[in-house]
Order: structure tokens, then C-alpha cells, then sequence
């Protein structure tokens, strides 16, 4: 509907009566003050008429008393859509007031020459309002009675605390507003805006407090926005519709101000976007995905703005999806148990493998973690998911064992909801030994993010687990802020590395500065290491020459099912099981950072104190004569071609025998300290003159085999000096 517009010459004479009364017209749903007089002006404080304009229109609630916002709204509105007389009385403040004064208002309908349909309000002010009771003595009866009875209607337009429109009248307000501003050339938008953590903040500060801060946001909203253009939800949410053009200032403008209301005692607020909001599309489902986009900064803890994508009703769908079909996934058996080894750095062998959860969807097909996994924790499920897994673990260790599969510690991962969800220490201890397992077979994950500000619950929740014999690690080491101070609050028995280590090896010598101290720093507090993401035979050596425990990535196998596995088992492909009695000593050879003498000699040698860190180093085992050579560093490997003559196979190969090698006291040497566990230094002459000092130790023996372990460092070389010199 077009405004009605009056004559100058009947504006000017109606403006300037000193009855206080005004004329409104509904326009698009909407009360649109047209005549204001000099003595309504006058009446609320008003020494500039366009303000007063500007407030009837836009923020026209915002000197009324808040118990009586809502009821003064529903009335006005109830009076434009229906025929019939306006009558009502409430409290309302002076322009730069706090007082409240009573005020009844009367008004009719009444029509244009031209047809146009208008409403006159007449407005007397009955006098201050104390809220002493005492003092409506001064009121009359029935102003008294009719302030009580209106305060008990029910309000069906207008929120009653904030006086905004409520969630039905407003989606008339907006599907109006927005055909209003397509016909004039522009676009809508719609916002879905929260005030973030309004429980906690009534809890800190009670609710009349919080109550507060929300009628101040609405008041902000309106002077940003126009009041009939913005809603109260429910609770701390609230939801408004503008034009396009100038809504990103505006919400600029909003948080700025927000971040000021309640002398600064106030919340983040976070806001969704729907834009481009089409003439086509419905206030509810605008409003719908101006929430979903709105909520997806549900882990965003300062105040920021998101926009409307396509890929977020995908999201929602998806999380529906999974939601709903989580039980039947389980019952089903559409989820299965993919495991990818963990290799022993130092043999090559699977020292444990890790069951990894993949979802077999028999309508979207194969859903990787991360299209099921997020959606899962949100909703405080995944503890679900994650016993079901362990549940198929235990059952698959039987299949193995059934098929001559050598068993290897199976790990599990946890999430931290897990724990909220149930005793989870007590739910795996059930499963595990009523199903017969050994406990060491089952291997607790719990990622570092998992771990969040509750650091003693999990600290806690580690030890139950490992005071039952469950082995725990620290999974994705380093992908948040506090991995040092986890480390030394929590005894973990293994700190895996996540795979964004691998992925800055190649980009330069800080990775692998950055990799080789951290590493040292868990061997350090005797932590066994695993680094995932491993692709290369080049990553390989480096973390074994830097004393990485144990290995995982597609350099050695993809994730597969157990049938998988049992297939390449029959045909003698997979990669060979490591025998659980060599685990130990294994252990003790893999964690020597080959890069670090003092990881060599023990912290008791004042011999050492002032030799260099960085030499030539290698860990031989000896095994009935032959010699092999797990790990050595490049140093290592270029230095014995020339001095002894004899090629070094690659690190990891089996066995060789070195008889036909040139002769040498190092072998002799290396044999001697393994046998009787001694510690030496000593010096041998090659043929060519040139001197070399070693210093060898023994490590460990292998208790299946038989075979032992030591290290070796060149300390020095001293090449022969020339005749006559």
C-alpha cells in the first residue's frame, strides 16, 4: 500500500495543535506514524520533531515500560488489522527520563476521501507511576483496574521483554518488507543472530542481569535496523530482516556497540546470513538457513558473522543422516573396522595396528571419518560408535588367531565425550575381559585436542587405565596449544605425531630441527614415539635416524578390512607380524637418537662432557656370527666404504656375513662388549696408517633369537701422516 499524503497547508495545521495525538496508516504490516502533533511531541520529551518521527516508526517501544511493551504492541496491532476502537493504558518515560508516567491512550479508525484507511490516537498523561501501590489512590478505579487487567493479556504479537514483533507476526513483517524492497530495485537479507553463552552469563550474574542485556541488545537492534524489522526468537536469539544494501556496516556498526553494552558486561554475538534472500523463497525457510549458517560458528568464541552457502543445507541433511541412522549403521554392520599397521622403525615388522572406523552406507556408499565422525561428538554420540569398534576389534583378534595371524596391540581411539557419556574405563574392561583378551592387546588413542581445559579429569582417566594395564597414547601430538604441558602433567606410554610433522619435512631444515628436538624430548621422559603421514623411503631413515619408535602411513600399507587382511595373509603379502617377546627389546634400540651422544652414553660418563654429538653413529646387532645394521646415520654409512673398504647394506636388511670383509678390530670389538655388557673406548690402525677411536656400548638382547644390540660412534679420525712431515 502506497503512504497517504496530506496536504502542506492541513500537515502544517495538524502538527501544530497542542492536543497531544497522532495519525498512523499500516503500510506492508507495518504502523507508520504520518501526523505527530506539537503537543504529543511535547508530551514525551521531544524538542525535535524529526526524532520523534524516527522513534514512532522505528523505535517506537523504546521508552515504554518493558512489562508493558509487548501488551501496547499487540493492542496497536490487533487495532490496524481489525475495525473497531483503541483503548489502553501503560507506563512510559519522558525522552532522557527514568520516570514513568501513566498514560491512556484512546484512538479510531477513520477514512481518507480517497478511501484511504487511517487511525487517530488521542494521548493524556494520568499522572507519574511510583509503583507504590499506595499511590494509585491518585488514579482513578478503572485506570488502576484496566492497567492490572491489560497486563494479564495474552501476547500473541510481541515479545513481552523486549517489545520486538514475535516469530509469526515478524514473518509477515518480512515477507511484506522483502516484496517491498524488490519493488523498489533493491535485495533483502535475513539474519538469525545469537547471543553467545547466556546461560553461564546468568549464572554468573543472575537472570534479572541477563534480562537487562537483552532488552539493551533489542534496543540496538531496533536503532540499527528499525524496530517492526527485527524479532525475539526465544531466549538469547533474534532474528532481522534489511536491505542488502549497507547490511554489512550495519553489523559492523553492531558489534562495535554490542561489545559496549552493560559498560562492557556483555556477550560475543554471532551472526548467519541469508543473502541474497529471493522474492521466491519463504520467511520460515530463509529463517531456517540463516540459523543453520548461524550455528555453524558453534566453535567460534568471539563475535563473528557467516554466510549462507548451498553446502550447508548438505551439512545439515548429512548430520540428519547419520544421526537417524547411527543405530541401525551398528545393528546392521554397515560401519566396519579398517586397520592400518604401525611399523617397528628398526625391523620394518607391524608392532601394532590401529582400527580405524569406515562407514558402508548402502545409499551414499563409502563415508570416510570425517563425513560421520564431527557429526557424532556434536551430538554426544561417538561413544557409540567407539565401543562398537572396540567390540569388533575383540572379535576380529579371535578370527585372527583362529586363521595363525600373530596377534599385535590393537589402538582404539577415544573421544573426549566419550568420557561425559559414561564410567568409559569400566565399559572397555568389561568388554575386554569378558571377551579373554589380554589387556596389552588393547591400546587406548585419546587425542590431544580431546584432552581440552579438564586436564586432571583425563590425567585421571589415563591412570585407571594404565594401573588395569592398558597401554595409553597421546594421539596427534602437536596439532593444538598445549601438547608441552599435557606431556608433563600426563604419563602417556606413547606420544604419536600427528602427520602435519611429515608434511614440513620437505619444506626445509626447520622441520626436521623441529621434529629431531621434539623427538629427543619424548625419548627424554621415556616415551615411545609414533610419527603418522609417513610416505617416503626418505622419511623413513630420517625418523629412524632421529630415534622414532615406530612408523605409519601409505609408505607401508593403506587401511583395510580384517577380510582384506586375511586375504593377503593367505597369500603370503602382508607385512611380517613382530613376535611380542622382542617388543622390549626392540624398544630400547629404536628410541637412540643416533644424532644425540648422550643418548648413546650413559648420563654417568664424565668422558663425555667435552666431545661433540653430531658423528658418526650405528646400531649393530650381532646374531651367531653375522652382523646387521638397523639404523646408521649418513655420516655413518659414507665413512666405513672408505675407511674399511666394505659396502654397508640399506638400514633395516637382515643379516650378513662380513668374514670376507677387510680385516678389523671393530666387529671383534662390537661382539666382545655384547658379551660381556661392558662399555669401551679403543683405537684401531688401518693399513693405511689411519687411527680411529670408537666408543661402543651394548643395548639389549633379544630374548627370542638370541642376538644382541650395542652402539657405535667414531669419535674421531686421524688420517696417516705423510713421510718427512
Amino acid at each position: 500500500m502506497e503512504r497517504y499524503e496530506f496536504s502542506a497547508e492541513t500537515r502544517r495545521l495538524l502538527e501544530n495543535m497542542q492536543v497531544p495525538f497522532a495519525i498512523y496508516q499500516l503500510i506492508d504490516q507495518r504502523v507508520t506514524p504520518l501526523i505527530l502533533s506539537d503537543g504529543l511531541c511535547k508530551m514525551f520529551g521531544y524538542e525535535d520533531r524529526s526524532a520523534a518521527y524516527h522513534d514512532m516508526e522505528y523505535s517506537v517501544f523504546q521508552y515504554e515500560h518493558p512489562e508493558d511493551a509487548a501488551r501496547v504492541a499487540d493492542v496497536s496491532l490487533r487495532f490496524a488489522l481489525e475495525n473497531g476502537t483503541y483503548e489502553v493504558v501503560y507506563r512510559a518515560s519522558r525522552k532522557g527520563s527514568r520516570d514513568y508516567h501513566i498514560i491512556h491512550a484512546k484512538g479510531e479508525h477513520f477514512y481518507t476521501d480517497t478511501g484511504v484507511k487511517l487511525a487517530q490516537i488521542w494521548y493524556m498523561d494520568e499522572g507519574p507511576y511510583t509503583g507504590d501501590p499506595a499511590s494509585s489512590r491518585s488514579l482513578s478505579a478503572s485506570l488502576s483496574d484496566s492497567l492490572h487487567r491489560e497486563s494479564l493479556v495474552r501476547i500473541n504479537y510481541f515479545d513481552h521483554l523486549t517489545g520486538l514483533p514475535g516469530m509469526t507476526y515478524f514473518f509477515e513483517l518480512a515477507e511484506a518488507g522483502r516484496n517491498s524492497i524488490y519493488k523498489k530495485g533493491g535485495e533483502a537479507v535475513l539474519l538469525y543472530i545469537d547471543l553467545c553463552g547466556m546461560k553461564y552469563f546468568n549464572i554468573k550474574n543472575g537472570f534479572s542481569e541477563g534480562d537487562v542485556l537483552i532488552r539493551n541488545f533489542a534496543l540496538l537492534l531496533s536503532d540499527l535496523f528499525k524496530n517492526e524489522n527485527c524479532c525475539r526468537v526465544g531466549g538469547d536469539h533474534f532474528a532481522v530482516y534489511t536491505e542488502a544494501e549497507g547490511h554489512d556496516a550495519a553489523l559492523e556498526e553492531m558489534f562495535e556497540k554490542a561489545d559496549l553494552l552493560n559498560d562492557g558486561n556483555t556477550l560475543p554475538v554471532h551472526v548467519g546470513i541469508y543473502y541474497p534472500w529471493p522474492e521466491e523463497v519463504p520467511a520460515g525457510t530463509a529463517f531456517d538457513r540463516a540459523k543453520m549458517t548461524c550455528d555453524a560458528l558453534i566453535h567460534t568464541y568471539e563475535s563473528a558473522a557467516n554466510y549462507y552457502t548451498p553446502a550447508l543445507t548438505e551439512d545439515v541433511e548429512q548430520r540428519q543422516y547419520i544421526l537417524s541412522n547411527l543405530d541401525r549403521a551398528l545393528r546392521e554392520k554397515w560401519i566396519q573396522v579398517y586397520y592400518q599397521p604401525i611399523v617397528r622403525a628398526v625391523t620394518g615388522k607391524i608392532s601394532d595396528e590401529e582400527a580405524l572406523a569406515r562407514w558402508i552406507d548402502p545409499v551414499k556408499g563409502f563415508l570416510s571419518p570425517a563425513q560421520f565422525i564431527p557429526y557424532l561428538e556434536d551430538a554426544g554420540l561417538i561413544y557409540k560408535l567407539d565401543l562398537y569398534v572396540l567390540e569388533q576389534v575383540l572379535d576380529n583378534i579371535r578370527i585372527s588367531e583362529d586363521a595363525g595371524i600373530t596377534i599385535v596391540p590393537q589402538s582404539i581411539n577415544l573421544s573426549r565425550s566419550d568420557f561425559d557419556a559414561c564410567d568409559l574405563v569400566e565399559e572397555v574392561r568389561k568388554r575386554v575381559d569378558a571377551y579373554g583378551v589380554s589387556r596389552n592387546m588393547i591400546t587406548i588413542e585419546i587425542t590431544e585436542s580431546a584432552i581440552g581445559s579438564n586436564l586432571g579429569f583425563i590425567k585421571t582417566q589415563v591412570e585407571r587405565f594404565q594401573k588395569l594395564g592398558f597401554d595409553v597414547w597421546m594421539d596427534d601430538f602437536g596439532s593444538g596449544y598445549s601438547s608441552m604441558d599435557v606431556l608433563q602433567s600426563v604419563k602417556f606410554d606413547l606420544v604419536k605425531f600427528d602427520m602435519s610433522f611429515m608434511k614440513k619435512l620437505d619444506e626445509g631444515l626447520n622441520g626436521k630441527i623441529i621434529l629431531t628436538e621434539l623427538m629427543k624430548l619424548a625419548t627424554s621422559l621415556g616415551l615411545d614415539t609414533v610419527c603418522e603421514g609417513v610416505e617416503t623411503a626418505e622419511q623413513v631413515h630420517f625418523l629412524r635416524e632421529i630415534g622414532c619408535s615406530k612408523l605409519q602411513g601409505y609408505y607401508f600399507d593403506k587401511p583395510m578390512p580384517l577380510s582384506k587382511i586375511l586375504e593377503r595373509f593367505e597369500m603370503n603379502t602382508l607385512l611380517q607380524y613382530e613376535i611380542q617377546e622382542e617388543s622390549g627389546y626392540y624398544s630400547s634400540i629404536g628410541r637412540i637418537n643416533l644424532y644425540d651422544l648422550s643418548d648413546i652414553v650413559k648420563e654417568d660418563d664424565d668422558a663425555f662432557q667435552n666431545t661433540f654429538s653430531t658423528l658418526p653413529v650405528s646400531i649393530l646387532e650381532i646374531c651367531r656370527g653375522r652382523v646387521r645394521f638397523p639404523r646408521t646415520t649418513p655420516s655413518f654409512r659414507k665413512l666405513i666404504p672408505r675407511l674399511f673398504h666394505m659396502e654397508l647394506p640399506d638400514d633395516g636388511e637382515g643379516f650378513k656375513n662380513f668374514s670376507s670383509a677387510p680385516k678389523s678390530i671393530l666387529l671383534d670389538s662390537v661382539k666382545k662388549c655384547c658379551q660381556d655388557g661392558s662399555q669401551m673406548f679403543f683405537n684401531e690402525l688401518l693399513p693405511d696408517g689411519s687411527a680411529i677411536h670408537y666408543f661402543i656400548r651394548k643395548i639389549a638382547v633379544n630374548p627370542v633369537n638370541g642376538s644382541s644390540a650395542a652402539a657405535v660412534a667414531i669419535l674421531s679420525v686421524s688420517e696417516a701422516q705423510k713421510e718427512g712431515s
